[in-house]
């Protein structure tokens, strides 16, 4: 199998020890180490390992298969939302409740360090609140979901809320507050 070149062998071991370790457990040193190449090629890919860290986000944001989930209308507006959390809660069960989001993870670590991760951080938050707009709008429309709030401020909170859901169950190390936000949302907020 032919190896990917330097810049993508950095941002795979990147994206690997980040979210492993933080942005403050991983220096460049173990970054090209598990990346196969030197220390110095780093530099003449990434003025900082803060640029990696940010376009380590916005990679993140693109490779997210949330777009497909939360926009396939073949699928009920409230299904896709359901489905599409549960299938984010799976992956954290799998990890056994070690491994969160990286934008929680570089949210509640580097947001006051780095201004240059945390605008990356926000512009992606604000499309994946965008994604899960468009199936609550669809299901406003089709009278699934209730047009008492906003569909933007709807997606807003779901998202927030799940990000302190999932940062209490890797804390938890359980389910317990994953279904609480299931429960609420799907019992209560969106029915």
């Amino acid at each position: 199998m032919a190896r990917h070149n330097t810049r993508e062998q950095i941002v795979e071991a990147g994206l690997k020890t980040l979210l492993e370790k933080g942005f403050n457990g991983v220096g460049v040193q173990e970054i090209t180490a598990l990346a196969g190449v030197p220390k110095g090629s780093f530099y003449n890919h990434f003025e900082s390992k803060e640029a990696l860290g940010a376009e380590i986000v916005e990679r993140y944001g693109k490779a997210s298969t949330r777009r497909l989930v939360l926009a396939d209308t073949s699928i009920a507006p409230l299904d896709r939302l359901r489905r599409y959390f549960q299938s984010l809660n799976e992956r954290l069960v799998e990890s056994n409740f070690e491994r969160g989001c990286l934008l929680g993870n570089f949210s509640a670590e580097m947001s006051n360090q780095s201004p240059l991760i945390r605008d990356s951080l926000a512009g992606l938050y604000a499309r994946w609140t965008e994604d899960i707009a468009v199936a609550v709008k669809d299901g406003q429309a089709d009278g699934s979901i209730p047009t008492k709030v906003e569909a933007g401020i709807l997606a807003g909170y779901l998202l927030d809320a799940y990000q302190g859901a999932l940062l209490r169950g890797r804390v938890e190390r359980d389910n317990r507050s994953f279904d609480r936000f299931m429960q609420i949302a799907f019992g209560q907020i969106l029915t």
